[in-house]
C-alpha cells in the first residue's frame, strides 16, 4: 500500500468512529428526552414538551400537577439516564482495558456490595457513618463511604509485589463484595418487611428518587470521569496491548491501573449512591462499541459512554411504561443486557476483544519507539499515523513499514 493510500485509509477510519460517537450520542439525547413524557402520570407528549419549554422560558402554567410532574420528576430523570449511563459506559470501559478483561465492569471492585451494605446498615440498624448527614442524605453519605472500601483493599492489597497482577486484583475485588454481601445478608434477616422492601429495591436500581438538589453530583462525576479517563486513554491502550511493551515505553502499568481504578472507583460510588446498582450497562456498552470501533481506547471510551447513556435511557423507558407503577431500571438493563451479552461473546468472542488493538496504540503526544531485529534504526509507532508509521531505512526505498508491532521488518 502507497503512503498516500495508508493515510486515506487511516483518515476514513477515524471519521467513521467519529460518525458512530456522533450517532450514539444523538440516540441517547433522544431516548432521553423521552423520559420527559413518559411515565405513570397520563399526559400527552405535546403537553408534556410545552410545560417544560414554557417553565424553561418563565411562562405561567396553569395546571400545577402537570408542572410538578414533568419539572419536578420526570426532566431530572431524563438528565439523570444520559449521565449515569454515560458514567457507568466509560468506566466499564476503562476497567476492561486496565485490567485485561473482558468481563471486567465497573461493580467489579465490589463498589455496590459495599454501597449495599451501608444502605442496610443505615435503615435497618440506623447507623450513620457521617453524622452531619440527616435523613436520606444519611443513606447515601453511608453507601458513598462503605463503597469504597473495597477498592481501597485492592490498593493496599496491590503494594504488595505479588498481588499486583490483574487477576489478583480482580479475586480481591470478588472477595471483599462477598464478605460486604454477607454482612448485607444479616442485617436484612432483623429487618422489618418494609424496610427489608426499601434495602432489596435499592439494591435493584432506580433513578426514581433523583432530583434537581441530587443532580449536580451526578453529572460532576460523570464529567470528571471522562475529562480523567480520557487523559488515561493512550496509557490504556499500550497497557491494553501487552505489559511489557508498556513497561519498555516508560509506562508503569502497576501505577496506570491503580489510578484507574481510583477513578472509576469513585466516579461509581458517586452513582451508585443515588442509583442504586444498575448492571450489564458497563459491561454491555463497551462490547458492542467494539464491534464498530475497535479497541482504541481513544474513540472507544467516549463511544462507550454515548452507548451507556443511549442503553440506560431506552431501559428507563420502557421500565416506567411497563408496568401501571413502573419497575427498577436494573430490572430492565439486565433482562436485555445478560441475552445480549452471551450473544457477543459467543458470535465475536475474541475478533471484537483483540480488533484493533495492535493498531493506533498511542496517540500525537503518547508514542511508542520499537527497535526491531534488524532494523538498527527503529520504527516509531504513533496512533496510526502514516508519517511515524513509515520506517526510515525502507522510506528510503519508497516502502512503507504498516504493521510495525506483529509483521516482521522487511529487512529481518
Amino acid at each position: 500500500m502507497s503512503f498516500e493510500g495508508f493515510e486515506e485509509s487511516y483518515r476514513r477510519r477515524i471519521r467513521r468512529k467519529r460518525l458512530v460517537i456522533a450517532i450514539m450520542l444523538v440516540l441517547a439525547a433522544v431516548a432521553a428526552l423521552l423520559e420527559i413524557a413518559l411515565g405513570p402520570y397520563e399526559i400527552g407528549f405535546g403537553e408534556a414538551y410545552r410545560v417544560f419549554f414554557d417553565h424553561l422560558t418563565g411562562v405561567p402554567i396553569d395546571n400545577a400537577t402537570d408542572e410538578y410532574v414533568v419539572w419536578e420528576k420526570n426532566a431530572p430523570r431524563g438528565l439523570a439516564v444520559f449521565f449515569v449511563g454515560a458514567g457507568l459506559g466509560i468506566c466499564g470501559a476503562a476497567m476492561q482495558s486496565a485490567l485485561r478483561n473482558p468481563l471486567a465492569d465497573p461493580y467489579m471492585t465490589g463498589i455496590s456490595s459495599g454501597a449495599n451494605f451501608g444502605i442496610a446498615l443505615a435503615s435497618v440498624a440506623g447507623v450513620v457513618i457521617l453524622p452531619f448527614l440527616t435523613g436520606s442524605m444519611g443513606s447515601i453519605g453511608n453507601a458513598f463511604v462503605l463503597s469504597l472500601i473495597p477498592a481501597a483493599v485492592i490498593m493496599l492489597a496491590s503494594g504488595f509485589r505479588s498481588s499486583s497482577n490483574p487477576t489478583t486484583m480482580i479475586l480481591v475485588g470478588i472477595a471483599v463484595m462477598y464478605v460486604f454481601s454477607s454482612f448485607t445478608t444479616m442485617l436484612n434477616l432483623a429487618a422489618s418487611s418494609e424496610t427489608f422492601a426499601s434495602v432489596y429495591m435499592w439494591g435493584l436500581g432506580t433513578l426514581g428518587s433523583v432530583s434537581w438538589d441530587t443532580l449536580p453530583y451526578l453529572i460532576c462525576a460523570t464529567l470528571a470521569g471522562v475529562a480523567l479517563l480520557s487523559m488515561l486513554s493512550a496509557r490504556l491502550n499500550i497497557l491494553s496491548c501487552d505489559e511489557n511493551l508498556a513497561v519498555s515505553s516508560g509506562i508503569r502499568p502497576k501505577t496506570v491501573r491503580l489510578v484507574t481504578i481510583a477513578v472509576v472507583s469513585l466516579v461509581t460510588a458517586t452513582l451508585v449512591c443515588f442509583t442504586g446498582t444498575i448492571g450489564f450497562v458497563g459491561l454491555v456498552a463497551p462490547h458492542v462499541m467494539r464491534i464498530f470501533i475497535d479497541s482504541d481506547n481513544r474513540y472507544l471510551l467516549p463511544a462507550s459512554a454515548a452507548c451507556g447513556a443511549f442503553v440506560l435511557a431506552a431501559a428507563d423507558c420502557l421500565a416506567v411504561e411497563i408496568t401501571a407503577t413502573g419497575l427498577p431500571v436494573g430490572v430492565i438493563t439486565s433482562i436485555i443486557g445478560g441475552p445480549l451479552f452471551i450473544y457477543i461473546l459467543v458470535t465475536q468472542h475474541r475478533k471484537v476483544w483483540n480488533r484493533g488493538r495492535y493498531h493506533e496504540i498511542g496517540s500525537r503526544r503518547h508514542h511508542v519507539r520499537i527497535r526491531r531485529r534488524g532494523c538498527s534504526e527503529g520504527c516509531d509507532v504513533l496512533g496510526g499515523i502514516p508519517s511515524v508509521r513509515v520506517c526510515p531505512r525502507t522510506q528510503r526505498r519508497g516502502e512503507v513499514h504498516a504493521n510495525t508491532l506483529h509483521r516482521p521488518h522487511p529487512d529481518a
